[in-house]
């Protein structure tokens, strides 16, 4: 596993370095305008935060932390998370590497629940999050401070209530009353374990989930993490099969589909003695095919195991054990499938960056060789001509560039109306207006005494951000239209080489919308608030919802930044080309005219002028095609980045 995310990184390393040559060259070539170094910049960017998330969700005492001991953390000689019989991890658990802190565990007091604050408002605040040192050469001193993350506490009903860790209504609540009527809750909210496993190091980031129950009342791990994890290895025990809240769970929060994964863990409960290892195997068979049946899976979706024995295993170098635990089969499904599914994902953002980028250069050169062709004619036509014809040439010239003159002009009434219609795009896109909706809801929600008069204006929410989002996309409409326009009249006009501006759509944050709306409504449903008043709950819910939207938001603002700061630049670069061009051209013949420049010494200058943008436009071939060619390598030698 390690060997494949080196491979993986190294691939990742080649393609920035080839992407940072191809920046720096287009640069000192000067065919780099603002919307190229924006889009460089924005993949440079995805590349540098590549992250490969992998959850593990299951009912508590399934074998979770196991699992991610034995896949993870053998190599360690013991078991790094916590892990025993009955629920060890209380609250949601990333394990990641960040080279900006020391190895630490940061957790988030489960008071945080009490705000209006979600767990993703919360991570760039440092002063909100409990933050305690690993000693990595200890390691029973680093177990013993992984048991953080199994920590609880006893509140008052009243007090977990005000968390929505309490709901009067559920019939399974008395049972796990204390003496005193106090209820058991998470000490922790969250917890971020920063951590130089080669692993994590190498940009993957695990997920380590409390039982199903937590899925239902820590809405971030429904809204964001694991819907944006790469893979979700949902855990089974292999005795029971599919239990009823596996089910329910499946079907609400993870269902089938791409980096899908289920584990019937725990076999070893399966092996009997009294039978022959072939009637063992085959009745783990017989579970595997009923589960795969039960979730509308194929069988070779369901991976039986033993992590415990795995791990025991790895740890004692007992080959034989290994292979009996069968996690081998698991290992191989999970990483072959996942990281050619993430270099798939990355390969294809960048090869759409790249035809537009080498779109916009080639015509940038294309441009510049038609501008000297022209010249060329010009010259060679005034070959024999008197003063008269000379001067004429002169007079042309001169009345081209005050018609481009008088068409820099008019282009200055369109970026009024361009920074109207900007200005009215902001008007329904900014951040302003969505505080304002949620600060509206939040206030209905605190009229309203039962969940069931929440929906309303909850519902009203999504149906206002997503009318925001469609008057945006008309603006943006509006925009791309008068910008089209322009772009055609300055290319007819004046005969510039120039594609259309840069298209730009709101439908990604429409779409993320309609998701976030989706899992609201599976979690509640009418039935669900009919049967209860999970008030309290709902609203911890919506904060997740309105940090979720708002981020959609915050991003879609940035995309329309980024679009309407760069929309004019390719236009504006070929102006300047022109402009520039037709000075020039007006200086040569000039001096042609006055019998200061040698006629044929101009034509021989010009020639060689073309010749170099050719070899120019050669190279930009050559440099995107290096490109296209680190994003096509399947494997990188480990040594070839050094």
């Amino acid at each position: 596993m390690v060997q494949d995310f080196q491979h993986y990184s190294s691939w990742r390393e080649g393609v920035v370095a080839a992407l940072k040559r191809y920046q720096s060259w287009v640069g000192a070539a000067e065919l780099s305008d603002g919307a190229t170094e924006q889009r460089i910049a924005r993949a440079l960017a995805r590349l540098a935060d590549d992250k490969l998330s992998v959850a593990f969700v299951a009912e508590f005492s399934r074998g979770k932390s196991e699992l991610i001991n034995a896949i993870f953390f053998a190599d360690y000689g013991q078991r790094i998370l916590p892990s025993a019989a009955g629920r060890t991890t209380m609250c949601p658990t990333e394990l990641m590497y960040d080279a900006a802190y020391p190895p630490c565990i940061r957790l988030l007091p489960i008071e945080t629940r009490a705000t209006n604050l979600s767990t993703s408002d919360y991570r760039d605040d440092k002063a909100a999050w409990t933050v305690l040192p690993l000693s990595l050469d200890a390691g029973d001193d680093m177990h013993e401070t992984f048991k953080q993350v199994s920590m609880t506490k006893h509140v008052t009903l009243a007090e977990a209530a005000s968390y929505g860790l309490y709901d009067k209504d559920d019939p399974d609540i008395a049972a796990t009353l204390d003496a005193d009527g106090r209820i058991e809750i998470s000490l922790w909210r969250h917890a971020i374990i920063n951590f130089p496993h080669p692993l994590l190091k190498q940009g993957l980031v695990i997920l380590d989930t409390p039982g199903l129950n937590a899925i239902g009342t820590e809405p971030e791990l429904t809204l964001n993490l694991i819907p944006n994890a790469h893979a979700v290895l949902f855990i089974l025990a292999a005795e029971t099969g599919v239990t009823k809240s596996d089910i329910e769970v499946w079907r609400t929060h993870i269902g089938p589909g791409s980096g899908r994964v289920v584990v019937m863990n725990k076999i070893d409960a399966m092996w009997d003695e009294l039978k022959s290892g072939a009637e063992n195997d085959a009745e783990i068979e017989r579970q595997q095919t009923s589960v795969a049946h039960t979730l509308a899976l194929d069988k070779q979706q369901v991976f039986p195991v033993s992590a415990q024995k795995a791990l025991v295993a790895k740890i004692n170098g007992d080959m034989a054990l290994l292979e009996k635990s069968r996690l081998g089969a698991l290992e191989g499904a999970l990483f072959n499938e996942l990281i050619p599914a993430k270099k798939d994902i990355i390969r294809k953002q960048l090869s759409a960056d790249l035809d537009a980028l080498s779109g916009a250069q080639h015509a940038m050169v294309g441009a510049r060789m038609r501008d000297v062709v022209e010249q060329l004619q010009e010259l060679k036509s005034l070959r024999g001509k008197n003063q008269g014809v000379i001067a004429h040439m002169m007079k042309r010239i001169d009345a081209e560039k005050k018609e481009f003159d008088g068409s820099l002009f008019k282009l200055q009434g369109t970026r009024s109306v361009f920074t109207r219609l900007s200005t009215e795009l902001y008007n329904t896109l900014g951040m302003a207006i969505i505080q304002q909706e949620i600060g509206t809801v939040r206030d209905s929600m605190e009229a309203s005494r039962f969940a069931t008069g929440m929906r309303g204006p909850v519902r009203q929410f999504f149906d206002q951000a997503r009318a925001n989002l469609d008057q945006s996309s008309q603006k943006v409409v509006e925009i791309s239209e008068m910008m089209e326009i322009m772009y055609r009249k300055f290319s007819s006009e004046h005969g510039l080489t120039l594609a259309l501006p840069a298209t730009f759509s709101l439908d990604k944050y429409r779409r993320e919308v309609d998701a976030i709306e989706e899992v609201y409504t599976r979690q509640f449903g009418t039935t669900t608030l009919l049967m209860s008043t999970r008030g309290t709950l709902m609203e911890r819910f919506f904060d997740s919802i309105a940090s979720r939207v708002r981020r959609s938001f915050r991003a879609a603002n940035a995309d329309a930044e980024a679009w309407l700061k760069v929309i004019m630049a390719p236009l504006e670069a070929q102006i300047r080309v022109h402009k520039e061009q037709l000075k020039h051209r007006l200086a040569s013949i000039q001096r042609i005219h006055d019998a200061s420049d040698s006629l044929e010494e101009k034509i021989d200058q010009f020639q060689a002028e073309l010749v170099q943008h050719e070899q120019l436009r050669e190279r930009l071939t050559a440099m995107v095609g290096a490109v296209s060619a680190a994003m096509d390598a399947e494997r990188v030698a480990l040594g070839a980045a050094a």
